[in-house]
């Protein structure tokens, strides 16, 4: 029998992490066309409503149903406007881990919803799933991811060399793929502790540990 998550929203003081539904599509695609999505994912390029929809409807919810992670709609609590996406995949059942990928829109930047909202399924992962390790991998030149991962408390475990492929803009303009080294860290259940602590009194992380559903 295939292990699963169960179903479920994440709440927070200010983000509401969900299952994707069709009202989102539009908002998915716009956001998945910024110039740094397209950057430092793997997201088809150009990203049409088609490819919102095919993610949000089909894809998303196989990835819990098939038990190889599960994908969060990020929302802000009070407008529901499309924040982004936390993705938990590559799922080991047997040691308990997994690794988080995370899309922030691009209005939405600078407000530390990425870390909030990663920082939540940390604490849902580890303390409800029993989890016992998150990992991130960052692209060496993804300086903002970087500071993602080390804002949570993760711990930089070393360099997979030439690991990645993202892409990058030519003279004329267009997209070419570029390799990269990608930065391993990770989280365990013992570093949310003393992230709490760093945190306690900053926007949004108060609650960013509150409640699951």
């Amino acid at each position: 029998m295939t292990s699963t998550f169960p179903d479920i929203s994440i709440s927070t003081d200010r983000l509401v992490l969900r299952p994707f539904d069709a009202q989102d599509v539009p908002a998915l695609a716009e956001m998945m066309s910024d110039e740094l999505v397209t950057a430092w994912t793997s997201a088809p390029h150009p990203y049409t409503t088609a490819d919102a929809r095919d993610w949000a409807l089909r894809q998303a919810p196989a990835e819990r149903t098939q038990g190889r992670g599960i994908v969060f709609a990020v929302t802000e609590f009070l407008t529901q406007r499309l924040v982004g996406c936390v993705h938990l995949h590559h799922t080991d059942w047997r040691t308990l881990s997994a690794e988080v990928g995370y899309v922030v829109a691009p209005w939405a930047r600078g407000e530390g919803y990425a870390c909030e909202s990663v920082l939540a399924v940390a604490e849902w992962l580890f303390r409800d799933q029993r989890f016992e390790r998150l990992e991130l991998r960052t692209a060496a030149d993804n300086t903002a991811s970087q500071q993602v991962a080390q804002k949570i408390g993760c711990i930089s475990e070393g360099v997979l060399r030439n690991a990645w492929i993202g892409r990058g803009r030519t003279a004329d303009g267009s997209w070419t793929e570029t390799r990269s080294d990608l930065i391993v860290w990770s989280l365990l259940p013992e570093d949310l502790d003393e992230v709490r602590e760093q945190h306690a009194s900053g926007p949004g992380y108060a609650g960013a540990f509150r409640d699951w559903r």
